[in-house]
């Protein structure tokens, strides 16, 4: 059972950090934690996340019906519902909008080249789930293919969906993901990525492993070197 106290103050640091990096905005974005067999704490829904308080999240259980908390959950609770169903190594989910990566969501063009060896590390390449309406069920389903083989999706014309074991994981990932989505845009408007080769590839997912970096990893979509 996870210190709920310290769950609660982490998500609302998370929550202030991905509302000052402009990762939303206005009531944008959720985060969730598992804290049990059958709860999940999460951010509430029409509240901005970079202004939380712990009072104000709520806990549910696996169906998404409220266990405690007096405000409503995320609306985009089903999502996170569906990351813990299908992966037991997953305890936080975050749900936000960053700019640059969200742009490649809406521009239908997947993160999937490997140049930048802390990605191909730590994400491996990043794939687009097809649109699915908020709130509805339409987004689980979509991001469904993804979850056994990645820890980072795009979310077309919507945004971004990042998981980890804790919630400052799964919001480090978010990081590591708009930080390559702009080193990609420019590296795009000066010419075009230099691709890492597969023989590189192949040394950093051994270097992964021998690191024993947890997570799942893709690995390269380009070249088709997976972990």
């Amino acid at each position: 059972m996870e210190n709920e106290h310290k769950v609660m103050d982490d998500i609302v640091e998370v929550g202030r950090r991905i509302y000052m990096n402009g990762f939303v905005a206005a009531n944008d974005g959720n985060i969730s934690v598992r804290v049990g067999d059958d709860e999940i704490i999460t951010t509430p829904t029409g509240v901005s996340k970079g202004f939380l308080t712990p009072d104000m999240l709520v806990k549910v259980n696996m169906d998404g019906q409220r266990i405690s908390g007096n405000l409503k959950p995320s609306s985009e609770i089903k999502m996170h519902i569906e990351v813990y169903k299908q992966r037991s190594d997953v305890r936080a989910v975050v749900h936000a909008h960053p700019i640059t990566a969200t742009g490649f969501a809406v521009a239908g063009i997947p993160l999937e080249k490997c140049v930048l060896p802390e990605v191909v590390l730590s994400l491996g390449s990043i794939p687009i789930a097809k649109y699915g309406t908020p709130s509805t069920m339409e987004l689980p389903e979509a991001i469904n293919e993804f979850l056994p083989t990645c820890d980072a999706v795009l979310l077309a014309n919507h945004g971004a969906l990042t998981v980890g074991v804790d919630v400052f994981s799964a919001y480090y990932k978010m990081e590591t993901l708009e930080h390559f989505a702009k080193i990609s845009l420019v590296a795009r408007e000066l010419g075009g990525e230099r691709l890492l080769t597969y023989e590189d590839v192949d040394k950093l997912m051994e270097v992964r492993r021998k690191l024993n970096i947890t997570g799942k990893n893709r690995g390269c979509m380009e070249c088709s070197k997976s972990d």
